[in-house]
């Protein structure tokens, strides 16, 4: 029979932190671990439809289609199997993507020179206009959903999760 979440609010994931060691009270799990990992879940699943709910569904991106254009207005045109791993999708994913950015003229696709099975794909000037207009609202997003953390804290954060995420690559 399934039990009612304790917790049906986002923000209070003590309670249901609580039903799960509850549940698997006496068997040999990590709590800790657990736990570090489910936040670390919650935390980015929360930013990333907080983002595509407000300041991305203003422009009709998704989290992905955003990554993307990202990625190229920084370090420019870029091979498809480099934008995809830096935007932490698969090449399929990336292709569909692609189709949707394509037809609304942000990117555009640059044929390899010596290979014509590589494609890399860059920006356009209309994909530059809106990343540029975009990133400033973007970040004051980033700025609000953090604003709960102090300067240090916001430090911190950023370092243990680098340390995670350099810890789970390295393992691999």
């Amino acid at each position: 029979m399934s039990r009612r979440i304790s917790s049906p609010a986002p923000h209070d994931n003590l309670l249901a932190e609580r039903d799960i060691r509850a549940r698997l009270e006496g068997r040999p799990f990590d709590f800790r671990a657990m736990s570090a990992v489910s936040n670390i879940y919650r935390a980015g699943t929360a930013v990333r439809l907080h983002m595509e709910r407000t300041v991305l569904a203003d422009y009709e991106l998704s989290w992905v289609a955003f990554a993307v254009l990202w990625i190229l207005w920084i370090w420019g045109a870029q091979e498809t199997g480099h934008v995809a791993t830096e935007a932490g999708i698969t090449k399929g994913t990336l292709t569909g993507v692609m189709k949707t950015l394509g037809s609304r003229k942000l990117i555009r696709r640059l044929p390899h020179k010596d290979d014509r099975r590589r494609v890399s794909i860059d920006l356009t000037k209309k994909g530059e206009k809106l990343i540029g207009e975009l990133f400033p609202l973007f970040n004051e997003h980033e700025r609000q959903v953090t604003s709960v953390l102090t300067p240090g804290e916001q430090d911190e954060l950023a370092r243990i999760l680098r340390k995670v995420t350099h810890s789970v690559v390295e393992s691999e």
